[in-house]
């Protein structure tokens, strides 16, 4: 994460000491930089500057409303996957025809809410969903701008569960399916279509699948438009990875630059969705190490943050930088595993870190800023993390840590009555 060093031992994100953050606000705590997040919307926004292209962020990153106004404010569209998305959304000002809805299980209610409010495009993902979404924006006297997602079958080559691209995978309506499909969806009524998408997975480090599911897509535009199918724009997801360890995912400007080749000429729009590359590198987990404990063939630093916090570990085997926030002179090295409270052997944050810390000490959790406070979750009824902004030397508190009685507040219990 290149917002964060070392000043006279002391760990920084951007211009403030993240042991300022710890004593405000205490831990466990998500941190985020304005500038590192602004960055890389930036370079997404510069790479494709020549083009026709609508750039949304996938809002199930990292939902925070202040960093959806940011992002909003500088130009992006949001790629939204359930009525809750959308309601943010516009709750952070997008303008709803710079909102895409993806997703395979959109109910009536959500599809009657994104026609009411006018969002630029449905990508389907199914006939069902199709048959629902006609049947929806008849009865509205509304027009559905749609995009069938297609599952290319292209091999990502990166975990399992995040990939979608491939035969296995719930997402997109099979390759083999698509032509029939689209003359169904040009053949109902209250439904325009006007694209074609796919995705097909996450954290990507290479250009080729990207690529191979492009020229497909493509392929695919051409036998639609000689059925007299002619389609507005191709929409390629998002995917492109981060840097955790030491991956070196694409150059934007690289992948931008091979999507304008095949492009050119076409008149096609171009819509992108990546969202793990815009914000994944502007968070840290701020954690404090409670207990130093000696197994009999592990050592492990039981810290306060845990899988509920950051649960990409435990879920995708996902490796995240561990940096002490405050360097210790004479202290012994040794190899942790960073672990959390809950009561899960999964529950770890990081596996053999060479790391020389005392109990008391603050942690830092890299590139924390993609599905950490989005998935978590109160297990072990544990009360949320909060959320703070970092701006240059300024801090703003943009999620306050939820307490006890927010977490209860919404359940009846079946207690005896005093008295």
């Amino acid at each position: 994460m290149p917002a964060l060093h070392y000043q006279q031992q002391t760990l920084y994100l951007d211009d403030v000491a993240l042991p300022s953050i710890a004593h405000q606000f205490t831990t466990p705590c998500f941190v985020y930089s304005k500038r590192t997040l602004l960055q890389a919307w930036q370079a997404y926004r510069d790479a494709f500057a020549g083009q026709d292209a609508l750039i949304c962020y996938a809002m199930k990153a990292n939902s925070n409303l202040s960093l959806l106004k940011l992002l909003v404010d500088a130009g992006a569209g949001m790629d939204i996957v359930s009525g809750g998305e959308l309601e943010r959304a516009l709750l952070a000002g997008c303008p709803p025809e710079r909102i895409v809805f993806s997703g395979v299980g959109k109910t009536v209610t959500e599809m009657h809410r994104a026609l009411e409010v006018g969002i630029h495009c449905f990508n389907v993902e199914s006939s069902a969903e199709l048959d629902r979404l006609s049947a929806v924006a008849t009865r509205m006297g509304k027009t559905a701008a749609v995009s069938l997602r297609i599952n290319p079958d292209v091999d990502a080559g990166t975990h399992p569960y995040i990939s979608t691209g491939l035969k296995g995978n719930k997402f997109g309506i099979a390759h083999a399916e698509a032509l029939a499909t689209y003359r169904k969806a040009a053949s109902l009524p209250g439904l325009q279509v006007v694209g074609i998408d796919c995705h097909i997975g996450s954290q990507l480090t290479e250009l080729s699948p990207f690529i191979d599911a492009l020229d497909r897509l493509l392929s695919l535009v051409d036998q639609l438009a000689a059925e007299g199918i002619v389609l507005q724009h191709v929409d390629m997801g998002g995917g492109i990875g981060i840097c955790y360890d030491a991956e070196t995912p694409p150059p934007v400007r690289d992948y931008a630059q091979a999507i304008a080749e095949r492009l050119a000429g076409r008149g096609l729009k171009l819509v992108l969705e990546p969202g793990r590359a815009i914000v994944g590198n502007a968070g840290v987990l701020l954690t404090r190490v409670e207990f130093l404990k000696q197994g009999e063939t592990k050592n492990f630093a039981i810290v306060d943050a845990a899988m509920n916090d950051l649960i990409r570990p435990a879920l995708y085997e996902g490796w995240h930088q561990v940096l002490p926030v405050e360097q210790q002179e004479g202290l012994p090295e040794r190899v942790y595993d960073v672990v959390g409270p809950v009561c899960e052997s999964a529950d770890f944050l990081a596996q053999d870190r060479t790391l020389a810390i005392r109990a008391g000490d603050l942690l830092a959790i890299g590139s924390a800023g993609a599905y950490g406070m989005a998935m978590s979750s109160n297990y072990n009824s544990r009360v949320r993390a909060a959320e703070i902004l970092v701006d240059g030397d300024r801090v703003q508190l943009i999620r306050q840590r939820e307490t006890l009685a927010q977490m209860l507040a919404c359940e009846q219990a079946c207690l005896p009555e005093a008295g």
